[in-house]
């Protein structure tokens, strides 16, 4: 009797696992694409932008140096102590603004000593005209020999001379008078004085620096463009100074690139540097908040002369291949294509295509890390505002 039990059993689990068996095979069996089927995933889902030639104006970006319009270092002109020191550190000065005063008693006094031998040198010249008046007269009566009158006339110019003399050591005086009072040559910012009250300063090839002014009505940028943008962007376009004056120039202080100063091209050298391939380049900006100073260094961006038609795509499609490029493209029957590309300057957050891709090509723009080429995927088109290019474009 256990016996029967333990074969019933078995047969009981024999049947079990068979009838398992069957139950996991049939659907292969019966259909061998049925489990295909059953795992297909739908297409990927992504966006693409359809490539169109736009019109932008293109910038470059270079480094520069801010410089003042009109820069003076004031140094004496005559020698003295300094009586006076009529300046603040930082001040805002006006031209013919008196700076310092140098001891000006001595230059007084020449002054008044070239006017007395001026007017002596004037006396002396109205004797010898009457001296000579006289000698005319006698020498019509033959009073008088020839040569006593030629005495009487080189009197005359001698002392026409001697006036001439002291009228231009008393003019000399009154210079001299003039700079012992130091004025502002231009209008501007003064820096500190470096000489202080007391101090005897002199004239001459080593006369000290009292203090400088920088002009506060504008400010240039001065700053190296290379050979190929100023030939492809700049002198193709523009021709002489009148037209590179039109040229529009953006500037950034360092890290500030909120505060974006708008001026022209002031002047382009005359020459290329043959050791460095550049050109000096000076742009003009107002300054009317005086934020920049003289020696700042910024980022200057310098637009071409005219618009470019260029084809633009979004930076977030560029996929990076080791040092190559790269873009996926969706053909006519929505299956990626791998497309290495050639990109130049930035244009806000796309890049300018050099080579690649061409008009009328569909771009993923998001989705790229979903998709491999070959893949069919379902391509929608990106909005129009997010396809629109930026105004401001960089160096690549």
């Amino acid at each position: 009797m256990k016996t029967l039990l333990q074969i019933l059993a078995a047969l009981i689990v024999i049947g079990a696992a068979a009838g398992g068996f069957y139950y996991y095979t049939k659907p292969s069996a019966a259909n061998p694409g049925a489990m295909a089927a059953a795992h297909a995933q739908p297409p990927t889902p992504v966006t693409v932008q359809t490539l169109t030639e736009q019109s932008v104006r293109l910038w470059s970006e270079f480094s520069g140096r801010m410089q003042a319009v009109d820069y003076a270092e004031i140094r004496p002109e005559v020698s003295g102590r300094i009586t006076e020191v009529r300046l603040h550190d930082g001040q805002q000065v006006k031209a013919g603004d008196v700076l310092f005063v140098i001891d000006p008693r001595p230059y007084a006094a020449a002054v008044e000593h070239d006017k007395a031998a001026l007017e002596s040198a004037q006396s002396q010249l109205v004797r010898a005209n009457q001296d000579e008046e006289r000698g005319k007269a006698l020498i019509a009566s033959h009073a008088i020999a020839q040569s006593d009158l030629d005495t009487y006339n080189n009197n005359t110019r001698t002392a026409q001379a001697n006036i001439d003399a002291a009228d231009a050591q008393l003019k000399q005086a009154q210079v001299d008078l003039e700079h012992a009072y130091v004025t502002a040559p231009i209008s501007g910012r003064v820096s500190r004085a470096e000489i202080t009250l007391g101090n005897v300063v002199q004239a001459g090839t080593n006369a000290p620096l009292l203090t400088s002014i920088v002009s506060q009505d504008g400010i240039y940028a001065d700053f190296e463009v290379d050979e190929r943008t100023y030939l492809d962007t700049i002198r193709a376009n523009a021709v002489g100074n009148a037209q590179e004056q039109q040229i529009p120039v953006q500037l950034v202080a360092d890290d500030d690139t909120a505060h974006v100063y708008t001026g022209f091209i002031d002047s382009f050298d005359n020459r290329i540097d043959p050791t460095s391939g550049t050109i000096r380049a000076r742009a003009k900006f107002a300054n009317t908040d005086g934020a920049l100073v003289p020696g700042m260094f910024v980022s200057v961006r310098l637009a071409a002369s005219q618009d470019s038609h260029v084809l633009l795509v979004p930076d977030r499609a560029v996929g990076f291949d080791q040092s190559k490029k790269f873009v996926y493209v969706v053909d006519a029957d929505n299956k990626v294509n791998y497309r290495e590309v050639e990109l130049g300057k930035s244009v806000g957050e796309q890049r300018v295509v050099e080579g690649g891709l061409h008009p009328g090509d569909r771009v993923i723009v998001d989705g790229i890390q979903y998709v491999r080429p070959n893949e069919v995927v379902d391509a929608k088109e990106v909005a129009t505002d997010a396809a629109k290019p930026a105004q401001q474009v960089a160096n690549q």
